[in-house]
């Protein structure tokens, strides 16, 4: 009989980063392995296209009720389930009731997954008011129920040990195969060379940093570069910048526009939680990353070789020029880039890594 596994997410699947390229990618791989797999996310799809814009209020809090109904109800259903992966948290705001019945009183064998640093506050401006009920420190609580954890890094394995010995580094890895795969998609070749940036409204945040390097960048190459801006939502950064919103169906196409891709950050506790995520897009497709040197990107990238880290604004104004100068250059470190993710950070790498997670 086939063992059973329910994935319990906070988004509908198809919809968010985080649970593509977490799980999302490897349920076709727990089928052929003879597992049965079902997904519950906490909201709906409706909910989920309200829930990062401003105003809604009564709809957002009507999709949250019914979230925690649809949660209660599933407890009732638990004793049909082997394994219970949880990605990120069964409920947005509270404290684990959830995760305590299944551990302690089902005794239902947990795999708590998460690739951010969950447990530090960080709630978008638009649903400030949740950021009250949050209950962070639900992190290590979880952590000691789990019967295994899946983190994205070495600093998010490192927060969950003191909790639970059985702690797996299991990477965000993206599908060189069928998706992230240059060869079955056509790049066309841009009449200037294009900086771009992907991510979504939670990461913007992170782009006025760069606004300096941009504006020199501008006023050293003018016509020649432009810039690309791939995500929810636009920003004013002082420069002329193009802006695609992001689309699933077109994703690999759009990014195919990018000549080189830049990915800033800030050094801090939430920002060493990342698990380089856009610059992994970026070398699969065989386009030039340029990163800050925080967290996992310093593993992810080997500096001049498959991608280039960058600490100060001179930094960035010399990687970049160096870049934008040499078409060889780029080339290079891209193909380098690739072959660091299908070796290390791809789904055909990290199949045993990810099954070993059910055993």
């Amino acid at each position: 009989m086939a063992k059973r596994i329910l994935i319990l997410c906070p988004y509908p699947p198809g919809q968010a980063p985080s649970q593509r390229f977490r799980f999302e990618q490897y349920i076709e791989l727990l089928s052929n392995h003879g597992f049965e797999v079902t997904v519950k996310s906490f909201i709906s799809l409706n909910t989920w296209h309200i829930l990062y814009s401003n105003g809604n209020e009564l709809k957002k809090l009507i999709g949250v009720g019914m979230g925690f109904v649809y949660r209660f109800l599933l407890l009732f259903r638990l004793s049909r389930y082997d394994f219970i992966f949880i990605h990120r948290e069964v409920t947005p705001v509270g404290p684990p009731w959830f995760e305590w019945v299944a551990a302690k009183l089902l005794s239902k064998k947990i795999i708590y997954d998460f690739d951010d640093a969950i447990w530090l506050p960080n709630t978008s401006t638009e649903n400030k008011l949740a950021a009250f009920f949050k209950w962070h420190s639900k992190v290590k609580s979880i952590c000691r129920w789990s019967y295994r954890i899946s983190c994205g890094n070495s600093y998010l394995c490192d927060y969950a040990k003191p909790f639970n010995s059985r702690v797996a580094l299991n990477p965000t890895t993206i599908d060189t195969v069928d998706l992230h795969n240059p060869t079955l998609f056509t790049k066309k070749q841009n009449k200037t060379t294009i900086i771009g940036w992907t991510g979504t409204h939670s990461t913007l945040i992170y782009l006025p940093t760069l606004t300096s390097v941009f504006s020199l960048l501008k006023e050293k190459y003018g016509s020649k570069i432009d810039f690309l801006l791939i995500a929810d939502r636009p920003i004013d950064l002082g420069v002329e910048m193009s802006f695609i919103k992001w689309n699933k169906g077109t994703e690999i196409d759009d990014l195919l526009k990018i000549d080189i891709g830049i990915m800033p950050l800030v050094d801090d506790h939430w920002a060493n939680g990342k698990c380089g995520f856009k610059a992994l897009q970026y070398m699969a497709l065989s386009i030039p990353a340029v990163v800050s040197p925080v967290g996992v990107n310093s593993t992810i990238i080997q500096h001049g070789q498959n991608g280039f880290l960058c600490a100060s604004d001179q930094e960035w104004v010399q990687a970049l020029s160096c870049l934008i100068e040499d078409v060889e250059l780029r080339k290079s470190i891209g193909q380098a880039g690739r072959k660091t993710v299908e070796d290390h950070y791809s789904v055909k790498s990290n199949s045993i890594n990810f099954l070993s997670l059910f055993k």
